[in-house]
C-alpha cells in the first residue's frame, strides 16, 4: 500500500463528475470553515474593536477558498491559507489564531504528505499565523504555545485517522482475496461437473460405436467423432480444472447434469421478471454452440448482475444483451435504476470480483460500472473456440 492514502473526504468520482478540480465534500467543507472562521471573526472583532471590518470578513471567507484545491494540492493550499491570514494580521489590528481554515489545510497535509513535509508544514502552521498581528491582548509565548496544542491535535487526529484507514484497506483486501479464492473454489467444483459430463459423454459413445461397428459403420463413425469432439473438450475444461483447483477443496459427489449455460439464460430473465425486475434479452448475431465453460460463465455473469440489480437498482429495467462475434461472446447486462445504492455493483463488490474472475480465467475481460445517464453496467468478452462436440 501506498505510504501517502487519498485526502479525506474523495468519494468514489463516478463518469462524468471530474469536470472541476474539487469534489462536492471539498466544497462543503470550504463553506463549513469559511462560516466557522466568519462566525469567529465577527464576534472577536466585536469585542476587542467594537465593530466588524468589512475587509477582514473578506480576507476571511478568502482564506477559505483555497480549501477546494486540498485534495490536488495539499502543501500549496496550506501555504495560501497562511499567507492570507498574515495579510488579514495587517489589515486588521486584532488577534488572529489558529482557524478553522488552517486545520483543515494542515489536517489534508498529515494525511496525504510523508513526516519529511509534515514536520516543517506544522511548524509553518503554528507560526505564521502570529505574524504581523499588532495587538497582543495575551502575551505572545502563550498564543505561540496555543497554537501548538491545536497542531498537535490535528496531527494526532490526523494520524489515527491513516492508521484506521490502513487497517479498513487491509482489512478490505483480505476480503477480496477470500472472496477470489471462495469463487475458485466454485469455479473447480463446477468444472469438475463439466469434465466429469463429458468423459460420462465420451464413455456412453464408445459403447455406441462398439455396438454399431459390425452392423452400421456410419453411425458408428459419427458416434467415434462426438466422441473425438468430446474429448477434445474435456481435455481442455481439465486443464482449466487444474488452473483453479486449490488444496483442501471439498471432495464433491458425482454429477447428475451438466451445468448451466447459455440455453439457461432466459430462464434466468424469466425469473427476474418475476422478482419484480422487468428485464428483457436481446441476442445478436448467429447462435453457435459454445464451450461449456464459455456458457456457464455467460450464464453466471447474467445471474450475478440480474441479483445484484434487484438489489441495488430500485425502480428499474434490466436489459440482458448476448452478441455472438466471429471469435468471440459478449454478454451486457445494463439497468436503468436510480435507487439510493445505484452504481454499488454488489455493495461489498465481490460478486463482481467473482465476475471478473470468471472472465479472466477464460482469457476475457469484464467492465463494471455506473452509467453517465443513471443506472449500472456490466460488460464481459469471452473468448470463444467452437469444437465438434461443443454444448449448447
Amino acid at each position: 500500500m501506498s505510504s501517502s492514502p487519498p485526502a479525506p473526504g474523495v468519494p468514489g468520482a463516478r463518469p462524468g463528475t471530474d469536470a472541476l478540480p474539487w469534489t462536492r465534500n471539498d466544497a462543503l467543507v470550504t463553506v463549513g470553515a469559511a462560516a466557522v472562521d466568519l462566525i469567529g471573526f465577527t464576534l472577536n472583532s466585536h469585542w476587542e474593536l467594537g465593530h466588524v471590518p468589512v475587509a477582514g470578513c473578506v480576507l476571511m471567507v478568502a482564506s477559505a477558498l483555497p480549501l477546494l484545491a486540498r485534495r490536488r494540492a495539499p502543501v500549496p493550499t496550506l501555504g495560501v491559507v497562511l499567507l492570507l491570514g498574515v495579510v488579514l494580521n495587517l489589515v486588521v489590528p486584532m488577534t488572529q489564531h489558529f482557524n478553522a481554515s488552517v486545520v483543515v489545510a494542515l489536517y489534508t497535509v498529515v494525511r496525504t504528505r510523508r513526516a519529511v513535509v509534515v514536520v516543517p508544514a506544522s511548524l509553518a502552521a503554528v507560526t505564521v499565523p502570529l505574524v504581523g498581528q499588532r495587538s497582543w491582548p495575551t502575551p505572545p509565548l502563550i498564543d505561540l504555545v496555543a497554537n501548538c496544542a491545536a497542531g498537535a491535535v490535528v496531527i494526532i487526529a490526523a494520524t489515527v485517522m491513516n492508521h484506521w484507514h490502513r487497517d479498513i484497506e487491509a482489512n478490505r483486501r483480505l476480503l477480496a482475496d477470500r472472496a477470489v479464492a471462495a469463487e475458485r473454489r466454485r469455479i473447480a467444483r463446477e468444472l469438475h461437473d463439466i469434465v466429469a459430463h463429458h468423459i460420462t459423454t465420451m464413455q456412453l459413445m464408445a459403447g455406441g460405436a462398439r455396438a454399431n461397428l459390425a452392423r452400421d459403420p456410419e453411425v458408428a463413425r459419427e458416434a467415434l467423432v462426438t466422441l473425438e469432439g468430446a474429448g477434445r473438450m474435456a481435455l481442455r475444461e481439465m486443464r482449466q480444472l487444474l488452473d483453479v483447483l486449490r488444496a483442501g477443496d471439498e471432495t464433491e459427489e458425482e454429477p447428475t447434469a451438466p451445468q448451466p449455460g447459455v440455453g439457461d439464460v432466459e430462464r434466468i430473465v424469466g425469473e427476474s421478471c418475476r422478482a419484480g425486475l422487468p428485464t428483457t434479452l436481446d441476442v445478436r448475431g448467429e447462435r453457435r454452440p459454445l464451450p461449456p465453460s464459455v456458457g456457464l460463465t455467460v450464464f453466471r455473469i447474467v445471474q450475478e448482475a440480474l441479483t445484484n440489480a434487484r438489489k441495488h437498482a430500485g425502480e428499474a429495467r434490466a436489459r440482458v444483451r448476448l452478441t455472438y462475434e466471429p471469435d468471440g461472446m459478449v454478454v451486457e447486462v445494463s439497468d436503468d435504476g436510480t435507487g439510493p445504492d445505484t452504481g454499488a455493483g454488489t455493495g461489498s463488490g465481490y460478486g463482481l470480483v467473482g465476475m471478473r474472475e470468471r472472465a479472466v480465467l477464460l482469457g476475457g475481460t469484464l467492465e463494471a460500472g455506473p452509467l453517465d445517464g443513471g443506472g449500472f453496467r456490466v460488460s464481459a468478452r469471452l473468448p470463444t473456440k467452437t469444437d465438434e462436440g461443443a454444448v449448447r
